[in-house]
């Protein structure tokens, strides 16, 4: 995994808006849509792409998908800012 250095090209804010994953643009410069994955700490928002996940875009996790596609879908979730 290589890192920018460069700011990111979006806002948090814009990121939500558009549904694509703050921290895999930011750190990879890549865009990735946000959804619903799941680690042995539980399910979270992140992003992914063929070879597996890419970023944990959740501070927290969740108990079950269904919670954590609910709080995607109504934007009740907090972003994480660094990795």
């Amino acid at each position: 995994m290589s890192h920018t250095s460069s700011p990111p090209s979006i806002s948090v804010n814009q990121a939500r808006a558009e549904s694509v994953g703050y921290l895999a643009l930011a750190l990879l410069g890549e865009r990735h849509h946000l959804q619903v994955l799941r680690s042995g700490a539980g399910y979270y928002i992140g992003t992914a792409d063929d070879d597996g996940p890419v970023s944990r875009e959740s501070v927290g996790y969740f108990s079950s998908h269904h919670e954590a596609s609910h709080a995607l879908e109504i934007g009740q979730w907090q972003q994480r800012l660094t990795p």
